[in-house]
């Protein structure tokens, strides 16, 4: 647990969020947490985007949404691969982590124009970055399951029940989230303007350009055989059990 505690701190939980002892209790699922992802003096290093199921004949569209957003800043804004979660409810999360503290004003834009570029059909909340967080490991509390960091590469099994019946083994969580890098603060402050521009000269969102985006194979978000994530977890050491990945 600590080496997991470690990792999220890393990437996305404010220094002093949580105490250690609150933090483990969310994460074993005996409690569940909304966690403010923003400092109190207007700062923060990790934004989430909730891609939502839309309705039972969505065919996951969510997912596909995902995916052409999170190759989108990989492709177009040279973004390191980012997290991915699934709710325990009926969503997926792009989880975004900066190595340098933002204004929040600063995040929420950037979110928004990124919106306007890529998702323009999709609602986003006008406080989107200051909203608390079920941070992945924990216990959705409506329907029992778990939300959990996922190996992209099994995004799409997870479309119709973006849900873990059982606890994660929490060493793949901490696989998964290692391999996470932070965004720098020259590739965020790039992409920041590249969106503020693409805003002015775009009167019309085009969600169309993401199909023409060219995805290639270092990609994360690519198909993934299940040999290739056995292959991944054996090369930190994890003996995989698909049945904690696998919904039935």
């Amino acid at each position: 647990m600590q080496n997991l505690i470690f990792e999220l701190t890393r990437l996305f939980l404010p220094s002093n969020s949580l105490s250690v002892e609150a933090l483990t209790q969310h994460l074993w699922g005996h409690t569940t947490r909304a966690i403010n992802l923003a400092t109190e003096d207007g700062l923060v290093r990790a934004m989430v985007i909730a891609f939502n199921k839309v309705n039972d004949n969505d065919e996951g569209q969510h997912w596909k949404r995902l995916c052409s957003v999170a190759n989108a800043l990989q492709s177009e804004f040279k973004f390191p691969a980012p997290a991915v979660s699934i709710s325990g409810a009926n969503s997926y999360g792009l989880w975004l982590s900066l190595e340098s503290p933002v204004p929040v004003t600063q995040a929420q834009k950037f979110l928004e124009l990124l919106r306007d570029a890529y998702f323009p059909d999709m609602e986003l909340g006008s406080d989107a970055v200051r909203a608390p967080v079920e941070l992945p490991p924990c216990l959705h509390q409506t329907t029992g399951k778990w939300a959990a960091f996922i190996h992209p590469g099994l995004g799409a099994s997870f479309a119709d029940e973006p849900g873990l019946e059982m606890m994660p083994p929490i060493s793949g969580q901490v696989a998964f989230l290692k391999g996470v890098q932070n965004i720098s603060e020259t590739q965020f402050l790039s992409a920041f303007t590249s969106l503020q521009t693409l805003s002015r000269t775009s009167p019309v969102n085009d969600i169309r350009a993401l199909a023409r985006l060219v995805t290639p194979d270092s990609l994360l978000l690519r198909d993934a055989t299940l040999e290739d994530i056995i292959s991944f977890l054996h090369s930190k050491n994890i003996e995989p059990t698909f049945r904690h990945l696998i919904p039935k």
